[in-house]
């Protein structure tokens, strides 16, 4: 998949958190802030590829002036997050490539949407599959399998293993790998990535656990 650009508004901590997890599997640039920055951030990055729109209180009653934006910018396609409670007056934006999804919508529908509208057609090519020794991983489903067993993972651990395989060879710090993995407003300490390289570690095998190096007083790095 080539490098898309994406620009995320949303003014709730729930959907940031949940769609910068999303994000983090996929290979895109975010550019993120608040429904009041959403001006700012069109005129920062005039050829973004999709924005993902938080449509709640005030900004869903602004959806049809940012939709008019959008059309005028340019703007590749729209994803709306609209809350359930707000599915009788919510009106599909139509002057730009559109989907919605509901809030509180599971890591894999919110990643299914995302996928559509920035490949649509080539939802499930080759390129979402990355193969290391017996293991496997399906970054279009989120699945990883060791010698045909799939591994259970939590979303983070997922995350953290993929983000790492499908940059082989680069250290990367707890700082950066808790921006990249656990999002852009994530306020725990940066130990928590030790503890998730422990329990991925433990659930590969010694073989392959050996490719997820500690670089000393660096980081982390995957060893092609």
């Amino acid at each position: 998949m080539q490098r898309k650009q994406v620009i995320f508004v949303a003014d709730s901590l729930d959907n940031a958190h949940r769609f910068q997890q999303v994000l983090a599997g996929f290979d895109v640039e975010v550019a993120a802030g608040s429904s009041l920055q959403l001006k700012s951030l069109l005129a920062a990055h005039p050829s973004q590829d999709l924005v993902i729109y938080e449509a709640q209180g005030e900004a869903l009653g602004a959806l049809s002036q940012v939709e008019a934006a959008l059309a005028e910018e340019g703007a590749g396609a729209m994803l709306v997050i609209v809350d359930e409670r707000s599915l009788g007056e919510f009106r599909l934006p139509v002057a730009v490539r559109a989907d919605f999804v509901v809030s509180g919508a599971s890591p894999e529908e919110c990643a299914a949407r995302i996928r559509q509208l920035l490949w649509p057609g080539n939802e499930a090519t080759a390129t979402d599959f990355v193969a290391i020794d017996n293991m496997t991983i399906n970054l279009a489903t989120y699945q990883v399998k060791v010698a045909g067993e799939p591994l259970d993972l939590t979303y983070l651990e997922y995350a953290l293993l993929a983000f790492l395989a499908t940059h082989p060879g680069r250290t990367y710090s707890r700082d950066a790998l808790l921006r990249r993995v656990w999002g852009f407003d994530y306020y725990g300490g940066s130990r928590t990535v030790d503890v998730h390289v422990r329990r991925v570690r433990a659930k590969l095998g010694p073989d392959l656990a050996q490719r997820l190096e500690t670089v000393r007083g660096v980081g982390y790095l995957w060893n092609s």
